[in-house]
């Protein structure tokens, strides 16, 4: 069973300590080596590769390749992005054990092309048979707290909910909701989608959230190997003021320093 460490600086996943708590996508980046300087800006322990941009059958794949060959620093971690049901997501799951990628599975299931929003039944249904295939589930959803409680209830390993939906840089916009699952949660949340500015990831963390996962803010911008660097910085800033507590919010103004023993 996973455990948050919340008041350490690690995060714990399925036994796994990470120092990073910014995971990063590899979909987007115009070529193999800016992705590869990117991750290493970006000081990441967790890289999500798309089984469908994987040549399975091919150990050589380079975009495989490229992130297996750091894998005594960092934990790989295939997505099913693309899988349009449970059955479709089971069985790239299966391959990617298959062909060597672990035990480790994002699991995405967006049968909606425009939106590419999850799909909650096929979600838990998928994550229930992985769960007993032995697989490290990590389901990627929309923010709710009933379907993220009955994936954890289900043996997932973290929840995954969204900010806003996938590649669009809008933010959190599911900030009420993703409290409650942090609120509700004995695994760890991942926010994912959305994010598209570091101070997007910094708001994930101040909230309480274990970690976040970023592709498209990084990988699209003008320089991503210098958004790598500021994304791993605004992560730890929000995990520190997480854990130095924020002050109270007050309704009328209230002066920083005191108006009384002064100027008599």
């Amino acid at each position: 069973m996973t455990i948050i460490q919340s008041k350490n600086n690690y995060l714990e996943i399925a036994g796994k300590k990470f120092n990073s708590r910014l995971f990063l996508g590899t979909g987007k980046f115009a070529s193999i080596d800016l992705m590869k300087n990117a991750i290493n800006a970006s000081g990441t322990e967790m890289v999500t590769v798309a089984l469908r941009r994987v040549d399975l059958d091919n150990p050589g794949d380079n975009l495989l390749g490229a992130v297996m060959e750091r894998k005594e620093d960092i934990q790989l971690l295939p997505n099913t992005s693309g899988a349009r049901d449970a059955d479709e997501a089971v069985r790239l799951s299966m391959l990617a054990r298959k062909m060597g990628c672990g035990n480790w599975i994002k699991l995405e299931v967006t049968p909606d092309p425009r939106y590419l929003l999850p799909d909650p039944i096929e979600t838990l249904k998928a994550a229930e048979k992985l769960v007993k295939e032995g697989f490290i589930v990590l389901p990627y959803i929309n923010a709710d707290p009933i379907l993220a409680k009955r994936l954890e209830e289900a043996g997932c390993s973290t929840i995954m909910p969204l900010g806003s939906p996938i590649g669009t840089n809008k933010g959190i916009k599911t900030l009420d909701n993703i409290k409650i699952i942090i609120e509700m949660s004995n695994i760890p949340v991942v926010v994912d989608a959305g994010l598209g500015l570091p101070s997007h990831a910094s708001t994930a963390l101040e909230i309480g959230a274990d970690a976040v996962l970023v592709n498209t803010a990084i990988a699209a911008s003008n320089d991503p190997v210098r958004m790598a660097g500021a994304f791993k910085k605004s992560v730890e800033a929000g995990r520190e003021a997480f854990l130095a507590g924020g002050s109270k919010i007050s309704e009328t103004a209230e002066a920083s320093s005191p108006l009384t023993g002064f100027l008599r």
